[in-house]
């Protein structure tokens, strides 16, 4: 392989040299406990205060309202196991959409175990949640909705505010899960209406395995891990200070340049959907056209297996990600793909893309021409195609 392009930033992101920087001295100097009153333990507890308010400047929260966990995963489930038990007794119904991160779809399930009752909003065809099917799902023994922000597989952006405020106005908490959001598009909690939010490190050039949740002042949440005063009493075990530190400094490092990476990965993507759409047949272009995140692009290739397109590109240097999950030992596509209304064998041949502020407009072409080359190859080895081009068997609308 001579040449290497990364183009799946959605699954994690290469840490910036502004944030390892900043954790070295807390693995060997400031190694401090936080919970430890000599002044090692003291610096290392002031470097998270600074920590903590540096991210609720970038959220516009209170610092008292920012929790640290172990990843946006963890996030989730604080949010929904520990809200739908500290409310319990006002009801046990949990609304959240049909294209949820696993880390949300998972949990839910848990909870319908444990006897609580999950709606599943379903989406239209571009991945939207509508206000009114939320309004209509509600009911007095709502206790939570959880919509995802932005979908971590088609880049589809929810109408968060708009979504909250009818949760509100039915007696519901709201929470978000912005892991895919934070750091390209605005994430400000005051203006989405937001109880809870989730993020987490690795989207936005941090480490991995730290993470936050967001959780408005007077919500009765209970504590989601015992055995120690960390966090408020509400999330116990010594705090990954190197962790947080390189959170910060690279959530910093995202923000200060907010607006130029979401110039620069609009244009690339933008090219790039132009001329898949242009010169390849037979393929659609996953979730909203518009409203979507800026360096996302999804595609479906019909009469192509996701996982042949994802290895043959990896071959060519270029790194991605398919919406297929046969590659992962499942027989079944993307349940996100399937909740747009995609059949099986469209969502079977999918490919997401997505860009980073290291990307250039000649990996764009590069990867195009590369996906034209193999997808032409690997339709040439398939029988469907081969009866396609004999009229056996119809085309599916894919446009």
């Amino acid at each position: 392989m001579t040449r290497q392009i990364y183009l799946d930033n959605a699954a994690t992101t290469a840490m910036v040299p502004e944030a390892v920087e900043a954790m070295l001295p807390f693995f060997t100097k400031a190694y401090g406990n936080p919970s430890s009153l000599y002044e090692l333990g003291q610096s290392a507890k002031s470097a998270l205060t600074d920590a903590r308010e540096r991210v609720a400047h970038h959220l516009n929260a209170n610092p008292a309202d920012i929790y640290f966990t172990g990843g946006g995963t963890e996030s989730d489930n604080w949010a929904l196991k520990a809200t739908m038990e500290a409310y319990a007794s006002k009801g046990k119904h949990l609304i959240t959409s049909s294209i949820e991160h696993h880390a949300i779809m998972h949990t839910a399930e848990w909870l319908e175990k444990q006897g609580y009752e999950v709606t599943k909003l379903p989406v239209d065809e571009q991945g939207l949640v509508s206000p009114a099917d939320l309004k209509a799902a509600l009911r007095p023994d709502t206790t939570l909705v959880s919509i995802i922000m932005a979908n971590n597989e088609i880049g589809t952006i929810q109408p968060i505010s708009e979504l909250a405020a009818i949760a509100h106005a039915g007696g519901a908490l709201f929470h978000t899960d912005a892991v895919q959001a934070l750091t390209h598009i605005p994430v400000d909690v005051q203006a989405l209406g937001v109880d809870m939010l989730s993020a987490s490190g690795h989207k936005f050039h941090g480490p991995k395995g730290v993470g936050l949740l967001y959780i408005r002042k007077g919500l009765k949440t209970k504590s989601f891990i015992h055995g120690g005063a960390q966090e408020r009493k509400r999330r116990a075990g010594t705090e990954n200070v190197p962790g947080i530190i390189g959170l910060v400094a690279a959530l910093d490092w995202s923000m200060e340049r907010f607006d130029e990476r979401a110039t620069h990965a609009l244009a690339l993507r933008d090219h790039l959907i132009e001329r898949v759409l242009a010169e390849v047949e037979h393929v659609r272009l996953n979730g909203d056209r518009l409203l979507r995140l800026p360096n996302n692009a999804n595609f479906s290739f019909q009469f192509v297996e996701g996982e042949s397109l994802l290895l043959t590109l990896e071959q060519k240097g270029i790194l991605a990600s398919s919406g297929s999950a046969c590659a992962s030992g499942s027989l079944d596509p993307s349940h996100v793909l399937l909740a747009i209304g995609l059949p099986h064998e469209i969502a079977h041949g999918s490919l997401r893309l997505s860009l980073g502020e290291e990307t250039t407009l000649d990996d764009i072409d590069y990867t195009v021409e590369a996906i034209k080359g193999v997808v032409t190859m690997l339709r040439a080895m398939s029988p469907l195609y081969e009866d396609f081009l004999q009229g056996k068997k119809p085309i599916s609308a894919v446009h």
